[in-house]
């Protein structure tokens, strides 16, 4: 059986404009999450919820990237692709991060929040 990448290589862009990454990326997807409602007879079904699709994790900053011009970030296109072959696409985004540079390790933490998340698999 032939090793496969199972993670590390990723890229990111938004609008077109590619990012350095670090690392730590998550994506959430799913527009809903379900809960189990238990009582004391059984189960009685599952309570359900909207949440907001999102791309995070960290970018370098080698002098050129203004976080503060990542705060300017709305209603844009934000790509992951993944060394799998996966890609997902956050469509109507917003940068939903606080900005904070980490200047010791040169890199900070982004989050991107968008209407709607577009999951791509490999080979499709």
């Amino acid at each position: 059986m032939a090793s496969q990448a199972l993670g590390g290589t990723a890229f990111l862009k938004v609008d077109g404009t590619q990012y350095l990454l670090r690392g730590n990326w998550k994506v959430q997807p799913n527009n809903k999450q379900r809960t189990g409602v238990a009582g004391g007879d059984g189960v009685h079904g599952y309570t359900e919820k909207y949440l907001v699709p999102s791309i995070e994790g960290d970018i370098s900053d080698m002098g050129g990237l203004s976080v503060q011009a990542l705060q300017n970030i709305i209603n844009s296109t934000v790509t992951l692709e993944l060394v799998t072959g996966k890609t997902y696409v956050l469509q109507s985004a917003w940068y939903a991060g606080d900005g904070t540079l980490d200047g010791v390790q040169g890199q900070t933490a982004v989050k991107f929040e968008g209407m709607s998340c577009i999951e791509n698999l490999a080979g499709s």
